[in-house]
């Protein structure tokens, strides 16, 4: 796989989160080699969700430069 960020070689690798609120806290995911962007099956779900599809988020419009 291509990382997404740098087009570098992706490994795989296992990482800890000692917060996991699924009981689990080793995962498999995928690490760049080159510039060390992490992509797990959570990672990628939330971004093809966007913020639209997470509760209580939305998107924030920025006005043009100079536009009060």
């Amino acid at each position: 796989m291509q990382c997404p960020r740098c087009k570098g070689l992706m490994v795989d690798d296992w990482f800890q989160d000692i917060r996991d609120d699924t009981g689990s806290i080793n995962f498999k995911g995928l690490r760049c080699l080159i510039c060390g962007e992490v992509v797990d099956p959570v990672i990628l779900h939330n971004r093809q969700v966007g913020p639209e599809g997470i509760p209580g988020r939305r998107k924030r419009r920025l006005s043009p430069a100079g536009v009060s």
